[in-house]
């Protein structure tokens, strides 16, 4: 237990030290975050280089674990090489078709690193227990998953706080779940990401110092996604922890990314174009202000965490309790349906309420 707790303050020291160099490193490099559109809501340039920081944090931490596994090495890589494309993004702007191509690589990475979804636990009455997949579909499904959760998170990142916050709290649940499964390699890492979030958290919080950029925001999803298939074998069946947990404590940006990818086809919009219709976007337009926004999603991601743990502890029918209220919650506040033609129709003349907490 002690082991485990310093890997997480490790990661929230080193992070913490090293995100004042980053903020003063970002305006040399070009690593800044110029207002230029309606959808965002602060009103000057901010550094977004806190991925770099964020990363040192959770690589000094890592060597606790040393020497590493051919997992760990395989996630290592593919983070390393994540995190160079997000900076190369945030600094020159990539082609969203290059970006997505760069982390289906590294999601190749880290399957010929061993790091892959194998099998499923068998549903039905009839059969063999675990599933185990052929090679070709466990590379589609692994790198479908990794992706997809890299995205997710990348896509929730849009209020001060909000992306470290909500992963902070999804690891410490993953972290908690995994520790009492005995699987105590991805315990150790996860910690480090949610140390690493933590101590990023006290310059990102609202009014924030610095963005994670999408180096930190695609750097945290793959991280997260990665780090739940390590142990992954098809005798222990552990997919369960792999993937359906993560699942429901991430439930919060999973249902606003799906409702993003409907709501642009809806709309008959590029699936990857950005719209104010994500539900941070949503909740400011109800008069909240940044910080209370923020917090309330914390609430109803910490509501997903504890639904998790629950449901790991084979409390399953309190555990969808809680994941309904959850559920409801984010589509309340998503809002009368998937198509809103107010927000679509208007989103070039309305900007956000402005409340005392967002002037600066």
């Amino acid at each position: 237990m002690n082991d485990l707790l310093s890997v997480f303050i490790i990661a929230a020291l080193v992070t913490a030290i090293t995100t004042p160099l980053a903020i003063r490193l970002a305006p040399l490099i070009g690593a800044m975050d110029v207002p230029g559109d309606n959808r965002r809501v602060h009103g000057k340039p901010i550094p977004r280089l806190g991925g770099v920081a964020i990363y040192l944090g959770i690589m000094v931490s890592f060597y606790r674990l040393l020497p590493w596994s051919e997992q760990i090495f395989g996630i290592v890589l593919g983070g390393t090489f994540l995190l160079a494309i997000g900076i190369y993004d945030d600094i020159k702007s990539l082609n969203p078709r290059a970006k997505l191509a760069g982390q289906i690589l590294c999601a190749l990475v880290i399957f010929f690193f061993s790091v892959q979804i194998r099998g499923m636990t068998n549903l039905l009455p009839v059969g063999p227990h675990y599933l185990i997949f052929p090679t070709w579909l466990s590379l589609i499904v692994t790198v479908f998953w990794v992706v997809g959760i890299t995205n997710t998170v990348n896509l929730i990142d849009g209020l001060d706080g909000l992306a470290a916050g909500i992963v902070c709290i999804a690891c410490l649940s993953v972290a908690y779940t995994s520790a009492m499964s005995g699987r105590l390699g991805t315990a150790y890492i996860i910690l480090a990401v949610a140390g690493a979030t933590l101590g990023f958290l006290l310059f990102n919080f609202y009014p924030a110092k610095i963005f994670m950029g999408d180096g930190g925001s695609m750097l945290l999803g793959f991280m997260l996604a990665s780090v739940s298939l390590v142990g992954d074998t098809p005798t222990k069946g552990t997919t369960l922890f792999a993937t359906v947990i993560p699942v429901m404590i991430l439930a919060l940006p999973i249902f606003d990314t799906l409702f993003a990818i409907v709501r642009r086809m809806v709309n008959k919009k590029p699936i990857m174009q950005a719209d104010k219709g994500h539900l941070h976007h949503r909740i400011m337009a109800m008069g909240f202000g940044q910080r209370r926004t923020v917090l309330a999603l914390y609430s109803i991601s910490a509501i997903m965490g504890v639904a998790g743990i629950l449901w790991s502890s084979e409390m399953k029918l309190e555990a969808m309790a809680l994941f309904l209220v959850a559920s409801c919650l984010i589509i309340i506040f998503l809002g009368i349906g998937i198509v809103d033609a107010g927000i679509e129709a208007n989103e070039k003349d309305r900007s956000f309420p402005v409340n005392k907490e967002d002037r600066s």
